[in-house]
């Protein structure tokens, strides 16, 4: 198998070298950038396959440099964004402008791999958010919940709420109902989740012995 390029981009040299080591024994060859004028060159000069990109550096953050790389069309690897202070409105943002996944730090270790393997298997720019949830879930629905969770004319608590509901609608269909899994995904205790589900109006599926999954 062809060995995989990471660029990696943060301005915290213990993160560098911890996905560094991560993903260097995972097999990939991994390049170190802790700017975005480093990043600039060194996608240049490597020509990665995938590109994990800190949001909050000094100078340039990492919003900007994938506009930046949209802009000049030179977004021609998945982009996996990364940030210790998360939020739906940040992740949407930088899905909307071309990212392939939001990570959340601290990482995951299953996590990260499990992106990094998507993203580079996937292989290509990725396509809007509301086409990336076509392609893997069926039932208008979810097509009409994408549209609105877009709307950025909305209030922001109605835009976290549709997209929260399009969110666990679509976990709780590619999971086939399966809670424990969902709440795993999602990084959210059980209990908390049957709230959640509660609240957006989503039945959790039962099993045969009338049990929740």
């Amino acid at each position: 198998m062809t060995t995989r390029d990471i660029l990696v981009v943060d301005d915290e040299m213990g993160i560098r070298e911890l996905l560094s080591e991560i993903l260097f024994d995972e097999g990939y060859r991994v390049h170190l950038a802790e700017s975005a004028a480093q990043a600039r060159d060194l996608r240049d000069e490597k020509n990665p396959d995938l590109v994990l990109l800190d949001i909050w550096m000094p100078e340039t953050d990492g919003l900007a440099l994938l506009k930046e790389w949209v802009a000049q069309e030179k977004l021609t690897m998945p982009v996996i964004m990364m940030s210790g202070h998360g939020t739906i409105e940040t992740a949407m943002e930088a899905m909307r402008i071309g990212a392939a996944d939001f990570l959340e730090k601290p990482i995951a270790l299953q996590k990260l791999l499990a992106a990094v393997a998507k993203a580079i298997q996937k292989g290509l720019a990725p396509a809007p958010l509301a086409e990336q949830l076509q392609d893997s879930v069926a039932t208008d629905m979810v097509e009409g919940l994408a549209q609105d969770a877009l709307r950025l004319d909305l209030p922001l608590r109605e835009a976290r709420e549709h997209f929260d509901s399009l969110y666990f609608n679509y976990q709780m269909q590619k999971e086939n109902g399966n809670i424990s899994r969902i709440a795993e995904k999602a990084g959210i205790e059980r209990t908390h989740l049957y709230r959640k589900l509660k609240q957006l109006g989503i039945k959790p599926i039962k099993r045969g012995n009338g049990e929740f999954q």
